[in-house]
């Protein structure tokens, strides 16, 4: 099960101005820990669940640039792509890690990350979810993501199209959910959220 989906910035190296800002996240389910005896107030889960966010996207923004210089890629070829050329995710830095348990989430849980351009996409699962399928599910969603809410644009407002990445993420990741899915049933759910929701 897929416990959040965000979507964050990419800076391309440590030295450029400016933090790793998560743009948009969606959690599904909650993490209840037995041990605590304190109620969680919504105000203290809010806060704890931004820490969370914020702890995976420094860690994929880090491994991101850690495999770019690895591959010997310059790290402005992130950015170097204009908003109009298209976007090929399987050239897209992409990779998985673990994160053990109480950094930052209670249980121990798999992080698979996509960075596409200055965007970095993640999805932090169970430990022992099935990594290529989740994979396969991170880069269909980022090509919807890309292609639909135009998300590159620089006049994107990301705030302003959360009610159409909610609208991807209820038919491709349904309460969390990674589906395995076939060419006609993805061509579908296609064509039934473009109807839903024109470009």
């Amino acid at each position: 099960m897929v416990h959040v989906f965000l979507i964050h910035t990419l800076r391309t190296t440590k030295a450029e101005e400016g933090l790793c800002r998560v743009l948009y996240s969606c959690f599904f389910g909650t993490e209840n820990s037995p041990n605590d005896p304190q109620p969680h107030g919504a105000e203290r889960d809010r806060l704890l669940r931004k820490e969370q966010i914020l702890a995976v996207a420094r860690q994929v923004e880090s491994m991101c640039q850690l495999q770019q210089q690895a591959c010997g890629r310059p790290a402005v070829d992130l950015q170097s792509q204009s908003s109009d050329d298209p976007v090929h995710l399987h050239e897209s830095p992409c990779g998985a890690f673990r994160l053990t348990a109480g950094d930052p989430f209670q249980e121990p849980r798999t992080v698979v990350w996509l960075g596409v351009l200055s965007l970095g996409f993640a999805l932090v699962l169970n430990a022992h979810e099935n990594l290529l399928l989740a994979e396969s599910t991170l880069r269909l969603l980022a090509r919807l993501l890309l292609e639909h809410p135009r998300l590159l644009v620089p006049t994107a407002n990301l705030l302003l199209r959360a009610d159409c990445i909610e609208g991807i993420l209820a038919r491709f990741l349904p309460h969390g959910q990674l589906l395995f899915l076939n060419d006609q049933f993805v061509q579908g759910l296609e064509k039934e959220f473009s109807a839903a929701w024109p470009r």
